[in-house]
């Protein structure tokens, strides 16, 4: 199997696009017509990761955070990042990121986190939302099926796991060509009168373009009559997971199954101490601004990382409850991707050897 469908496995499931567009995820480094001989999975790409892609004979690692993220400026072999990236060039390693679109992936990071912490009943917290078209076309009815096929062909009115997905409703056209006109049905000065369907079906945001050339490609008239009406509709992912626990928790007895569950030396939490804990919501590394939100849908906490003292206080003051659990309870995702990795090439029936980083990529000492 070589990167290149590796990468479009991955996009047909946690799609490129549905990252933030300050994001930096896909292919960062390697050759797309590589073939993999493994991939090892990991939080951060440090030098030490790919030192052990090297030991354990793999040449692929996917990582949640990107390493090329703020701009690299200069590439120096012996320092920081440069000879993170020196070592993976010179050793013929494909470097990926999965970052915000993993994290909005329904079975990303925050299901992930709420698996590992035993939430019941998840739901998305934030839900995104998606343009998408609702196409018109207006055609002789000789010449509709030959259309839609082609229309299908390319991939267009496709709803899910269905394909060909049209409406038809049956009218008369009616149209007069004046001079110039070169029509396909009719005389010149002579009003044309034709049976003819409105066909109607749905396409993508993207499909826009080739919509419209396909349109003009293969509908028979020489100016076809046809609409595009933008409509919105949630998106099927989206940031952030709420659910419930099994039981209600003092807040002293939840966090200390949390950190049981996620291995985690410390965390730190504000709030009422004397409150009772059922309904929790997550959002994995830096989720501060969602807090309220998951308050207003019946969170009783709210977990996520990198909450500032600010934040903090003013969580306090609102009665809310945080819970920080730091950046690195991400990790999580090593084992989680490896899963979905495995489920996503076995339903292609496709076998690559997967392996988990046992990197420790967390940054802080504690004390």
């Amino acid at each position: 199997m070589k990167i290149s469908d590796l990468l479009q496995i991955i996009d047909k499931h946690t799609p490129f696009d549905t990252a933030e567009n300050w994001d930096n995820v896909g292919l960062l480094i390697g050759n797309k017509n590589a073939e993999i001989t493994g991939i090892l999975t990991g939080l951060d790409c440090t030098e030490q990761v790919v030192d052990e892609a090297i030991d354990i004979g793999v040449n692929t690692i996917i990582c949640h955070h990107p390493l090329i993220f703020k701009g690299v400026k200069q590439i120096i072999q012996q320092d920081g990042y440069g000879a993170i990236i020196h070592k993976l060039i010179r050793n013929d390693i494909n470097l990926i990121a999965l970052h915000t679109n993993l994290d909005v992936y329904p079975k990303g990071v925050n299901a992930m986190l709420g698996d590992k912490i035993g939430l019941q009943n998840m739901q998305i917290l934030n839900p995104e939302k998606t343009t998408y078209y609702k196409v018109q076309v207006f055609i002789p009815s000789k010449n509709l099926q030959n259309f839609k096929q082609q229309l299908s062909d390319h991939g267009l009115a496709q709803e899910g796991d269905y394909e060909y997905c049209f409406f038809e409703s049956e009218g008369t056209g009616q149209f007069k060509p004046v001079n110039g006109a070169k029509p396909y049905l009719g005389e010149i000065d002579k009003i044309e009168y034709v049976d003819e369907i409105k066909l109607e079906f749905m396409i993508e945001k993207n499909q826009k373009s080739i919509t419209i050339d396909l349109i003009k490609q293969f509908h028979p008239y020489e100016t076809p009559v046809y609409d595009f009406i933008q409509l919105e509709k949630e998106a099927g992912y989206g940031l952030g997971m709420i659910g419930s626990l099994d039981r209600h928790y003092s807040v002293t007895e939840f966090v200390n199954h949390v950190k049981s569950k996620l291995d985690m030396p410390s965390v730190r939490f504000t709030g009422n101490l004397e409150d009772s804990i059922n309904n929790v919501a997550i959002i994995g590394g830096s989720g501060i601004g969602f807090e309220y939100d998951a308050t207003r849908k019946g969170a009783d906490i709210f977990i996520t990382g990198d909450i500032k003292h600010h934040d903090a206080l003013d969580a306090k003051i609102a009665g809310l409850n945080l819970l920080d659990i730091n950046h690195y309870s991400e990790y999580v995702m090593k084992e989680g991707l490896k899963s979905l990795l495995e489920q996503w090439l076995g339903e292609a029936s496709l076998h690559v050897n997967i392996n988990v980083s046992t990197i420790n990529t967390d940054p802080f000492t504690y004390l």
